[in-house]
Parts: structure tokens; sequence; C-alpha cells
């Protein structure tokens, strides 16, 4: 898998799963993640990719400046999945 950052994920294991969060930095194990909410870009997650599940949506340009930004990206995300 081709991870890149702007990508949309769904949590598929602990208290936030089920929730959707954009990929704002990763390595082979880990993603950091963001939902603009309960993990605004000041306290970002440190998440295992296995307990991720990848989407095909990639957020493009500064779409991740703010966490406001964030959370209305991610509203609408919601409401078509």
């Amino acid at each position: 898998m081709d991870y890149q950052k702007g990508m949309i994920v769904m949590s598929a294991a602990g208290h936030d799963k089920g929730g959707f969060f954009v990929v704002l930095d990763f390595d082979d194990n880990y993603a950091i993640i963001c939902d603009g909410k309960r993990r605004s870009l000041e306290k970002t997650k440190r998440k295992k990719w296995k307990h991720l599940c990848v989407t095909k949506a990639v957020l493009q340009g500064y779409s991740t400046a703010t966490n406001k930004e964030i959370r209305r990206v991610l509203a609408n995300f919601q409401s078509k999945g």
C-alpha cells in the first residue's frame, strides 16, 4: 500500500473506532492522525497502520491548515459514507 499525507482513514480499533481522521505524517508502522476535534492539530494521535482502514479519499492542498477545515472536510466525508 502506498501511504501519503492527506489520506482519509477510519479507525478500526480503540476508543476512536469508526471515526474518520486525516493522516498528517507517517512512517512504515505508524500514522500521525487528526480529526480537528477530539484529536486537534495541537494534540495529534500516533496510531499503527494495522488499526486503520485506508479509504480512497485524499485531501489536496491546504485542507489541513486548521482544525476547522479538517472538521468541515471530515463531516462532508462522513455524511457520504
